[in-house]
């Protein structure tokens, strides 16, 4: 046989051979691949698994005390029964508000520059500092805000809880948003350059407005973690049991009230405690669940 006619014969050989080879592949293949995605469901599970035991647990602990007072009415003296933590929720409304209106426009713009510098120098110590002060304790924020913005003007305030809660926010959001950016395909920024836009225009419109979804994303993340914060509050806030709206007074918040109430020695105290961590869980998760929706609804059926 010549060498043409073997190579021939091999040639028509190997196709057969690797289909042969693909079918019986195939169950194995389909095992892995079941196998794969029960574990990325299982992985799913377990990660729903400790906000469903504390929500559970909260639950049980805290609802037995909560009814129409507790979210009308003051906080009562010691020893006393009844009462609310009217102010305290109000309070932590107006610190959330304050620290989102300082530190999502910095942390944004921030994470935008990061993201479309590209490694500047500038960018590369920004990046790392960021990175840096995502890790920082939150008691160090509040040491430093304290010596900064309460013993320097002589008096606490929620104006100084709302900035150090938004310096716990910046690098978080900053981070996030930059991760969000470069998702963004080039392509729509060169259709925007191409069409007569800015650079600066591009990036405000065309790319955060894809990326939002992800920015939405990590805001409430940074949200979810300042709303629970107690250390930073001690060393600007204080805590204040008046009703108090006042940016430039100490202003009650849940976290400091949950945390005044827990080391009580009275059993009602005890019971708003718990009552007041069930509140300030559920708070995060509406404003999380309300703004998800709203974001899905606005931009999700058009990527569809």
């Amino acid at each position: 046989m010549s060498a043409a006619s073997q190579a021939s014969n091999a040639a028509a050989v190997a196709p057969r051979r690797f289909a042969r080879r693909a079918a019986l592949s195939i169950p194995r293949r389909r095992a892995v691949s079941a196998l794969m995605v029960g574990l990325t469901y299982a992985a799913a599970g377990l990660a729903m698994v400790p906000l469903v035991l504390i929500f559970g647990y909260l639950l049980a602990k805290g609802a037995t005390t909560l009814s129409l007072d507790f979210f009308t009415k003051m906080p009562v003296p010691a020893g006393e029964a009844g009462g609310g933590m009217a102010n305290a929720i109000v309070g932590t409304l107006i610190l959330i508000t304050t620290a989102s209106a300082i530190g999502l426009p910095i942390g944004i713009g921030a994470g935008l520059y990061l993201a479309e510098s590209g490694n500047t120098r500038l960018a590369t110590a920004v990046r790392f500092l960021a990175d840096v002060l995502n890790g920082l304790p939150s008691i160090v924020l509040g040491i430093f805000a304290w010596q900064l913005l309460v013993r320097s003007v002589g008096h606490f305030s929620a104006l100084a809880g709302g900035v150090a809660l938004a310096a716990m926010m910046i690098p978080l959001v900053t981070r996030t948003t930059e991760e969000m950016v470069r998702t963004v395909p080039s392509a729509l920024r060169e259709a925007a350059l191409a069409l007569g836009y800015t650079r600066w225009r591009t990036s405000l419109t065309i790319v955060l407005r894809t990326a939002l979804a992800g920015i939405v994303t990590g805001a409430l993340v940074a949200v979810a973690r300042i709303a629970g914060e107690t250390a930073p509050l001690l060393f600007t806030v204080l805590g204040n049991q008046f009703w108090s709206t006042a940016l430039d007074e100490p202003i009650a918040a849940l976290p400091l009230q949950i945390f005044v109430y827990a080391n009580s020695p009275y059993d009602s105290w005890r019971a708003q405690a718990w009552a007041g961590s069930l509140v300030l869980i559920t708070l995060v998760l509406v404003i999380s669940i309300i703004a998800r929706y709203v974001t899905r609804a606005r931009y999700g059926r058009g990527a569809d």
